[in-house]
């Protein structure tokens, strides 16, 4: 229950100055006043006018705005004949609650000593702001958006203040502030929203976002770096699309397209992961297509399949995509179609279903093409062929090296004969001419 407050703190002076209220006394009653409450000042520079705003358990002091300060009025709830606090409460025009609570919160009338209605002023309670939560993701290598949510619901009128600037580089001049380094508005889009974009980043500086949320009780400020390689996360491919493989019944055909908010440029390009299911079967299968389209060899022949992509810097800067939105296909049950042209307009004649070790299916097309499905990249052929060709190399030279050193390491046994060694002479010395008859 809120008790208003007539004179807040007697001071020690109150057993001799009696009854009269000396203007020593109301300096006194006013500075109380003052230290009590812990809300801002009359004038509010927040809401509609009449409106006075304050925090809940906390003494909060209402001003009567249509007449001067320290004018003595009497306060009343409006609808109601109570008497709140009256002309001689020393107050003036000002009305102190003590431990506002939510039985608080409403309107108020003033009026002056011949009863005129001096003003109205509505109460409105809450709570000082909090440090807001913040995020911030990029979705492509130039721009980048932050977002936040309030730590805690103040009830009250509230906005948020936003600026970033560039880190700069430790040392002798890297502490030092320049108009290149900020710090810039971040401009909320759209105004009022919990969300503010920065465009044209660099992507390998650093940059610190300031939030600051403001309401009528104050201001809190959440501060964070971020880096742009680290936030990156691009959106979901776009246009997923799965097709059957006539004459394949466990085949599909996945295609798709970079998201449109990534810009198609060489040195930063996307990779992707695939997942997909039949119907049913709450496991994924996960395959890393090296282009925008996979081809399924193991689906399960004769059920519908679901299929989702998603995408991630080539350089697996940032993190990956959320998934894309699922897309279905059956495989193909029908037999390989065969194209046999007649009088300029082909058509298509049906074959015989294809054996298990059957040729691979054709590329996608307008019209179906009878040469074998290879997916390969022919670089990546060289690349294996070369590959294999340099181990092949490796292997005869080892195997040559050890054979030798086997062979010349080879121990002879002790009772055998001893075996000229590889450069021995082949004519005995004593045989030579010349050589002394011992």
């Amino acid at each position: 229950m809120t008790t208003y407050l007539r004179h807040p703190f007697p001071t020690p002076w109150a057993g001799t100055m009696s009854s009269s209220c000396s203007g020593l006394s109301r300096v006194l009653v006013a500075v109380a006043t003052a230290l009590v409450s812990v809300s801002s000042s009359c004038p509010q520079a927040w809401g509609p006018p009449g409106v006075q705003y304050g925090q809940r358990g906390k003494s909060m002091t209402l001003c009567c705005p249509g007449v001067t300060a320290g004018t003595p009025v009497s306060w009343f709830r409006d609808g109601e004949t109570r008497l709140l606090q009256g002309p001689d409460s020393g107050l003036g025009h000002e009305l102190v609650l003590a431990l506002a609570d939510s039985t608080d919160e409403g309107t108020y009338m003033c009026r002056t000593l011949d009863g005129a209605l001096g003003g109205m002023v509505t109460l409105q309670l809450g709570y000082p702001p909090a440090r807001p939560v913040v995020s911030c993701r990029a979705a492509d290598y130039e721009n980048f958006s932050c977002t936040w949510n309030p730590s805690q619901v103040s009830g009250l009128p509230t906005r948020y203040l936003t600026s970033y600037r560039k880190k700069t580089v430790p040392g002798a001049d890297g502490q030092r502030m320049s108009p290149s380094t900020g710090p810039w508005p971040c401009p909320q889009d759209p105004p009022a929203a919990a969300r503010c974009v920065v465009h044209g980043a660099e992507f390998w500086s650093q940059y610190r976002i300031n939030v600051t949320e403001v309401n009528p009780l104050g201001a809190s400020t959440r501060l964070l770096d971020v880096s742009l390689q680290s936030i990156l996360r691009p959106d979901p491919p776009q246009g997923l699309r799965v097709e059957s493989v006539p004459g394949y019944p466990r085949r599909l055909r996945a295609s798709w397209t970079y998201p449109a908010s990534w810009p198609r440029q060489p040195h930063f390009l996307l990779k992707f992961r695939l997942q997909y299911r039949p119907v049913q079967h709450p496991a994924w299968s996960m395959v890393e297509p090296a282009g925008l389209e996979e081809v399924i060899t193991d689906a399960v022949a004769g059920l519908p399949h679901a299929v989702r992509v998603s995408a991630r810097d080539f350089l697996d800067a940032g993190t990956w995509s959320a998934w894309s939105p699922e897309a279905w296909g059956t495989p193909s049950t029908g037999p390989l179609p065969k194209e046999i042209p007649a009088g300029g307009q082909p058509h298509m004649q049906p074959e015989e279903n294809p054996q298990p070790d059957s040729p691979a299916p054709p590329r996608p097309s307008l019209l179906p093409d009878p040469r074998p499905l290879d997916h390969r990249d022919p670089l990546e052929q060289m690349a294996v062929l070369a590959s294999l060709g340099i181990f092949s190399f490796l292997g005869l030279a080892a195997g040559a090296l050890a054979l030798g050193l086997w062979l010349r390491l080879k121990p002879v046994g002790k009772d055998g004969p001893q075996k000229p060694g590889f450069l021995a002479p082949m004519i005995p010395v004593d045989k030579l001419p010349g050589a002394p008859n011992l």
